[in-house]
């Protein structure tokens, strides 16, 4: 049995103009705001961007480009 690896750059695309929450790998840290857009190293720009640390929102940020890299899976 072979498992097919999934491109998740369509799911990304296809949130763009929708609010999402982003999990930073470290810490308790995660973003909540409208994604804009996504580039080719897929990532990943905000705006109206909350900051959230152990779940109490610490600061209203604006727009932030954030590392896809730095991030667990996150939810629209």
């Amino acid at each position: 049995m072979s498992v097919m690896p999934i491109n998740p750059r369509p799911m990304l695309q296809n949130l763009v103009n929708e609010d999402v929450v982003v999990r930073l790998k470290w810490g308790q840290t995660e973003y909540k705001g409208r994604l804009v857009s996504v580039d080719s190293y897929m990532n990943i720009q905000l705006t109206n961007t909350e900051e959230y640390i152990d779940q109490k929102m610490t600061a209203a940020l604006g727009q932030v480009l954030i590392r896809y890299s730095s991030t667990l899976p996150f939810t629209a």
